[in-house]
């Protein structure tokens, strides 16, 4: 083993790619990228300058075994399902039309785009994670990326995060653009959630929204996600191997996913904060070493991949556009709604509680977050779905 490869040398470089990605984020002209994307260039820049090892190592691979589920699964820990009956049925229904139409639009994409050797084997796992991304958000998208390995392939990888980012924050604009343009030519009566309907004002309607995770975490509760996240792993272990016995190849990811979803309705898990935090660090942890398997010298390839995974994407956004937009004029429903819908598939929770700002929809706040949060739970299913059926 190299100096390079020992675990405490690759700790203290990995941190500074975190701590240098987080510094960039902050800066006007790079805010746009996010810092997901940073530490993933960050880490293939350390990897090409012989900072960071560009191969497998046993940190590596335990960041990948274990670091990354336990993140995810800190995460999944915010999605309290119980709240759903807050969002309204019509709010609900364009959500998993959107979901819907996300499905729909990945299938056809693999009409028009077939599989070929750029995608290195990971046709059908790519799709997963798109259908995955685009129902409820990155969660899902590295959900399905751990389980078939993607990121081994760090140049496959990492044009799939790209070409990700580019589309997702075109559909932002897309979201604020269709309501204005479909209202003046097939206007439809502004609805009200079930929390204007009983008279609640926006503040009394809206959960409580902490921006700085971080503030809440403390012994008590780091002690509590590190315990909980051993635990996941250990259960998830166990019942991999149960299911084995009884003939059933069950996805890790599934599992980890199931119980992290379950966990997440008891109350008490809420009390408690900095689980989002812990495990948005875990996951930045991992996008470096996914970025570390990136080899600049390949970049040639990646051009071609990359205009093949954006004609694909796009495919898919024209389903779930579609889908959810002819469904919402169908339904006799609310273009500011059905735009906020699609958001919180393709772009989660937070862009679409930002869009529901935009549109100075107050009380479309709360469904937004929650059907946000349903996404999270959705999106790993059907991911995998799609990838086991392709």
């Amino acid at each position: 083993m190299t100096f390079i490869e020992t675990p405490v040398y690759l700790i203290f470089v990995l941190s500074i790619v975190l701590f240098l990605s987080e510094w960039a984020s902050r800066k006007p002209r790079l805010k746009a990228f996010g810092i997901a994307l940073l530490v993933l260039v960050l880490g293939a820049v350390f990897s090409n300058v012989g900072l960071l090892p560009s191969r497998a190592n046993p940190t590596y691979d335990f960041i990948f075994e274990y670091v990354a589920p336990a993140s995810l699964f800190l995460m999944l820990l915010d999605v309290n399902l119980t709240q759903l009956k807050k969002t309204g049925l019509p709010i609900l229904i364009l959500f998993l039309l959107g979901s819907l139409g996300t499905v729909l639009g990945v299938f056809i994409a693999t009409l028009v785009i077939k599989d070929g050797p750029l995608f290195e084997g990971l046709y059908p796992a790519l799709a997963g994670m798109l259908a995955g991304t685009y129902t409820g958000g990155s969660i899902n998208f590295n959900a399905v990326a751990l389980h078939y390995r993607v990121m081994d392939q760090g140049l496959v990888y990492t044009s799939a995060v790209a070409a990700d980012n580019v589309v997702t924050t075109l559909w932002f604009f897309v979201t604020i653009a269709v309501p204005v343009f479909l209202g003046r030519w097939f206007p439809l009566k502004k609805l009200k959630t079930r929390n204007a309907d009983t008279g609640d004002s926006p503040e009394e309607g809206q959960i409580e929204i902490v921006e700085d995770d971080s503030a809440r975490l403390n012994i008590q509760s780091l002690s509590l996600w590190i315990g909980l996240s051993a635990l996941g792993l250990l259960g998830t272990a166990l019942l991999t191997d149960f299911f084995k016995t009884k003939g059933w190849n069950i996805p890790g990811m599934i599992i980890i996913t199931t119980l992290a979803l379950l966990l997440a309705q008891i109350p008490v898990i809420h009390r408690q904060k900095g689980n989002m935090f812990l495990g948005s660090w875990g996951v930045y942890l991992f996008l470096a070493v996914v970025g570390a398997f990136c080899d600049f010298s390949a970049l040639g390839e990646a051009g071609a991949l990359a205009i093949l995974l954006l004609g694909f994407i796009g495919i898919t956004m024209l389903g779930h556009g579609l889908i959810v937009f002819i469904g919402c004029y169908l339904l006799k429903y609310d273009w500011d709604m059905a735009a906020i819908a699609s958001q919180a598939n393709i772009g989660g929770g937070t862009t679409a509680m930002a869009l529901a700002k935009n549109f100075g929809r107050n009380e479309l706040i709360l469904p937004s977050i929650l059907i946000g949060s349903l996404g999270n739970a959705l999106g790993t299913y059907l991911g995998f779905m799609v990838a086991g059926l392709l």
